[in-house]
Parts: C-alpha cells; sequence; structure tokens
C-alpha cells in the first residue's frame, strides 16, 4: 500500500511483528497488574497512533513516492529510537559496570543494523540504510562499552557477592547453611 516491491521488508517485518506479539502475550501473562495495565495502555495508544497514521496517508498522500517519504522518515525515527534505547543504561555506567547492560542485545543490535544497512546498500533504500547505519554505529558504541567496562563489572560483582549485598530481588542472599534461605 505504501512502497511497491517490498515483499522481503514486509515478511521479515510482519514475522518480527509476530514475535512481539508473542513476547508480549507472555509479559503480560507473568506480569502484575500495575505493569499489565500499563504496557495494555502503550500498546492501544500505538494502535491508535498506526491506524490514525494509516488513515491519513492514504487519505491524503496519493503518490507512492509520498507515501514513501511520510512513513519511511516516521519509521526511521522509531528505528533510531529502537537502536538508541539500550544506550540508557550509559547512566549507570558512571559506576564503572555493565550489568544492566546485556550483551547479547548489543551484540545482536549491531549484528542486524549490519545486516539491513548491507540490505538497503544493495537496494539504496535510504529509509534503511540511514537508520539502520546509524543502528550500526550505536551497536558498536554499545559493544566497546561492555567490552571497557566488561573486567571491572566482574569485579564490582564479585566484591558484592563476597560482601552479602542485596540482590536485584532487594533481599539479602540466602545463607548456605539455611535450607530455607531465611
Amino acid at each position: 500500500m505504501v512502497h511497491p516491491h517490498s515483499t522481503l521488508v514486509v515478511t521479515i517485518n510482519g514475522t518480527g511483528f509476530v514475535i512481539e506479539i508473542l513476547y508480549l502475550s507472555l509479559f503480560l501473562i507473568f506480569s502484575d497488574s500495575k505493569k499489565r495495565l500499563r504496557i495494555v495502555a502503550v500498546v492501544v495508544a500505538e494502535c491508535i497512533s498506526l491506524a490514525v497514521l494509516a488513515m491519513l496517508v492514504l487519505s491524503f498522500a496519493h503518490t507512492t513516492k509520498l507515501r514513501s517519504t511520510i512513513v519511511g522518515s516516521i519509521c526511521m525515527a522509531g528505528n533510531i529510537f529502537m537502536y538508541a534505547s539500550p544506550l540508557s543504561v550509559m547512566k549507570l555506567i558512571t559506576t564503572r559496570s555493565v550489568e544492566y547492560m546485556p550483551f547479547f542485545l548489543s551484540l545482536f543490535s549491531f549484528l542486524n543494523g549490519v545486516s539491513w544497512t548491507s540490505y538497503a546498500l544493495i537496494r539504496f533504500d535510504p529509509f534503511i540504510a540511514a537508520p539502520n547505519g546509524m543502528g550500526t554505529v550505536l551497536g558498536l558504541v554499545q559493544l566497546l562499552l561492555y567490552a571497557t567496562f566488561y573486567r571491572s563489572t566482574k569485579r564490582i560483582m564479585a566484591e558484592r557477592k563476597a560482601q552479602g549485598e542485596v540482590g536485584l530481588a532487594g533481599k539479602p542472599a540466602a545463607d548456605s547453611n539455611n535450607k530455607n534461605g531465611v
């Protein structure tokens, strides 16, 4: 409806959409009611925004080029935000620890950016090349941060474990002599 000859992009993004629906469903099943309500509200707002965008573009943009420009620009912004979002933990890097920055998320974000940028350069599609090229750079930054602070993170976590600090769940580490963990 927006851009002809985009079967590959539609197929891959459709598959990603189905995987995301499964992920959100699992999250909603296992989350508490407060988080569940918030996520449902965000998903409903996104669906309404997408429906309004689709109606406006299909109603007022009558050429494929104009539709591609409008939808492509919006998708570029969303794609850049997706790649940059793991860097939100950079404020925690002041502790010289990357424990809240998952390595595999950074690695696959980088690899995803490289593969989509390569595809975009083959077809020369600036709406795919620009955000994914930036995503490649942001993924590389994440990997460099991880490499820089990996050893200090291991040291910090070993020190915490040795001191018996409070864990992520907010409970002190269980005594190994006490089988009930109290």
